[in-house]
């Protein structure tokens, strides 16, 4: 469970209502259902408006993703690919085969399967690449559905204003009444702008840079692969490979060295 995205959302969320209430504000002021069904209500079917029904069946998957995202262990795939290259060299490209029903990531297997067949080195790549541009569209894709919420909410909300304050001024006749009515036709304006900016366009960032890291990763397993079949010294692919981590993350050849 990422605990960072619930927290995130509860601390924006919380902090509004804090701010509210600080003002001496009433909590149950807040809670309009006309407002919600106009903002979320027409939020939502613009959005489904704006996709193919394909593109729709993956947000629930995305919702779980953006919550239940597990951080890539990238130094393990570097050692994993470092491991095949050293039993490459000495058993030689078949030999990995015996690997294959180890290896959990997808891609990765992909790639290692073209390399046991022989595939050519620049058919293997373009195959990789194509494969990870796939990967990249269909991420877009995910995010953006979230990040068109972001953009439908706030235009839902004004037009919940507007229509609310038709209302109000269709019924000037009673005095007494026109603040509050006022009040509550400006409720559909926060809705739609405090969903937009606690919920729709922050879960668009947080799959955008999920999939940022996912396909770094695919890009690392990519390199790994056309310097293992291409025969490269296993230190070497260390080498090259470590240098998609951060800084801090990174191992040397010389503390590789002393671990041995």
């Amino acid at each position: 469970m990422d605990f960072a995205t619930i927290l995130g959302f509860i601390v924006g969320l919380g902090s509004l209502l804090a701010g509210f209430l600080w003002e001496g504000g009433e909590a149950g002021a807040l809670l309009v259902g006309s407002a919600a069904l106009i903002v979320f209500g027409g939020t939502i079917g613009a959005t489904v408006i704006s996709y193919t029904p394909q593109d729709l069946k993956v947000v629930p998957k995305l919702f779980i993703k953006a919550l239940r995202h597990t951080p890539y262990d990238t130094a393990k795939v570097i050692e994993d690919i470092v491991g095949m290259a050293e039993e490459a060299r000495r058993e030689g490209l078949l030999y990995l085969e015996n690997r294959l029903p180890e290896i959990e990531d997808q891609f990765l297997r992909k790639g290692i399967q073209l390399v046991i067949d022989g595939t050519d080195p620049e058919l293997v790549k373009n195959i990789l690449e194509v494969e990870i541009y796939s990967i990249e569209e269909r991420h877009h894709t995910g995010s953006s559905i979230f990040e068109a919420a972001g953009g439908y909410a706030p235009t839902m909300g004004i037009i919940g204003t507007v229509m609310g304050l038709v209302h109000v001024l269709g019924n000037i006749t009673t005095p007494e009444a026109l603040g509050p009515s006022i009040a509550v036709a400006f409720m559909a304006t926060l809705y739609g702008i405090s969903s937009a900016n606690i919920l729709w366009l922050p879960l668009a960032s947080k799959l955008s840079n999920i999939s940022q890291k996912e396909i770094l990763l695919k890009q690392l397993m990519m390199e790994g692969i056309i310097s293992l079949q291409s025969g490269y010294n296993p230190v070497l692919i260390r080498e090259r490979l470590v240098a998609y981590l951060n800084p801090a993350n990174r191992t040397t050849r010389e503390e590789v060295e002393e671990e041995e």
